[in-house]
C-alpha cells in the first residue's frame, strides 16, 4: 500500500471540533538537544489547562530551526507520549513541494493526527502553483492550510482555499490576515482558526471562526480556553491584551522563550537567531504576570527577572 494511500484513523471532524489548538514551544538543553523533562511538562499543562490539539514544530515550535529528524521524533513523541489525550498536529510544511510530502509522510508513519502547511515562502509561485502544491500534501491526511503572509510574503487568496475545500481531507484554515478574511470562509462553510491572538475572541465570536491556534496559551491555557469556550467575555478580552500585546513586542516566539524562562518551566536557552527580550521587557512581563494573577500561568515558580548572563545562545 502506498503512503499516500495509507488510512488515517483520525476523522476531518476529529480536528474541526477543536477550539483551543496551542502552537508548543520547544525547549533545548545547554548543549542543543531536546529538553525532553519541560517539554512533557509543558504538554501536560496545556491538557490540564484545557487545549485540545498542540501544533508541533510551528513557528512557535522553532521548527524552521530544526533538522528534519529532531522534527519528526518530535513529533512521534508527543504522539507516543501524549496522542490519547491531545491532538497532535505536525508542522509538515516547507516551501519544497517535495520537501512537504516527504515530510507528510513520515509525520503521518509515526501517528500525528493532521498536518499543517504553509505556502511556499521566499522561492514564491503562481496560484496555479499553490493549489498543485497543497493539493500534492492532501491526500495523506487531515490537513489544515497556514496563511501567516508576514512571514511567508505571499497571500493565499480565497479562490486558492475554495478550490481545495471539497477535498475529503481539507480540514480548514489557520488565517492570520484578519476578521473580513475569516468571515470570508465562514460565510462559506469552510473551517477557519484565529491565528492571531488579539482578535482570536472577536473572530469566535463575531465572525465564526472555529477558534484559535494560540501563542498565548503556552502561558495561560486555561484562560484562552475560557475565552474560546464561555461566549462574549470582553472584560477577559481586556485583560488578556496586555500580555497579548507583550508575546509580540518582538518576533514570535523570542517573547514566549523569555516568558517560559521567567516562569521557570524552560531553561534560558535559546537557538540563535533568536535571543531574549531586553531587562525592561523581562521586568513589564513579572508586572504583568502579577496583574493577572500568577494562579492563571503555568509553572509553580514565582515569575521573576532574569539577568542577561543566565540566558545561553546555542547554534545546534
Amino acid at each position: 500500500m502506498r503512503s499516500t494511500e495509507a488510512k488515517n484513523r483520525t476523522s476531518k471532524s476529529d480536528i474541526t471540533s477543536l477550539r483551543l489548538i496551542t502552537a508548543v514551544k520547544t525547549p533545548y538543553l545547554p548543549d542543543g538537544r531536546f529538553d525532553l523533562e519541560a517539554y512533557d511538562y509543558l504538554i501536560n499543562m496545556q491538557i490540564e489547562g484545557g487545549a485540545e490539539g498542540a501544533i508541533v514544530g510551528g513557528t512557535t515550535g522553532e521548527g524552521h530551526l530544526m533538522s528534519w529528524d529532531e522534527h519528526i521524533m518530535l513529533i512521534g513523541h508527543t504522539v507516543n507520549c501524549f496522542g490519547t489525550r491531545i491532538k497532535v498536529i505536525g508542522n509538515t510544511g516547507s516551501n519544497s513541494t517535495g520537501e512537504a510530502v516527504h515530510a507528510t509522510e513520515q509525520g503521518f508513519a509515526v501517528g500525528m493526527h493532521a498536518a499543517l502547511h504553509i505556502n511556499p515562502y521566499y522561492g514564491k509561485t503562481s496560484t496555479e502553483g499553490m493549489v498543485a502544491h497543497f493539493k500534492a500534501v492532501l491526500p495523506m491526511g487531515p490537513t489544515i492550510i497556514y496563511n501567516v503572509p508576514s512571514r511567508t510574503g505571499q497571500d493565499i487568496l480565497p479562490p486558492v482555499i475554495e478550490a481545495l475545500s471539497g477535498h475529503p481531507n481539507m480540514v480548514g484554515v489557520k488565517e492570520c490576515v484578519g476578521h473580513e478574511r475569516v468571515k470570508c470562509y465562514t460565510d462559506k462553510g469552510i473551517s477557519v482558526w484565529s491565528g492571531n491572538d488579539d482578535e482570536c475572541h472577536d473572530s469566535r465570536w463575531k465572525y465564526g471562526a472555529t477558534g484559535v491556534v494560540s501563542v498565548t496559551s503556552n502561558l495561560v491555557p486555561g484562560l484562552v480556553r475560557s475565552l474560546m469556550y464561555e461566549g462574549e467575555n470582553a472584560t477577559l478580552r481586556e485583560k488578556l491584551l496586555p500580555l497579548i500585546k507583550w508575546l509580540f513586542c518582538e518576533p514570535n516566539p523570542i517573547p514566549v522563550d523569555t516568558a517560559l524562562a521567567q516562569l521557570g518551566v524552560a531553561r534560558p536557552v535559546l537557538r540563535l537567531p533568536y535571543k531574549a527580550l531586553p531587562l525592561e521587557k523581562r521586568v513589564e512581563f513579572v508586572r504583568i504576570v502579577e496583574a493577572i494573577g500568577r494562579e492563571h500561568f503555568i509553572g509553580k515558580r514565582e515569575a521573576r527577572v532574569l539577568d542577561d548572563e543566565d540566558f545561553i545562545s546555542i547554534c545546534r
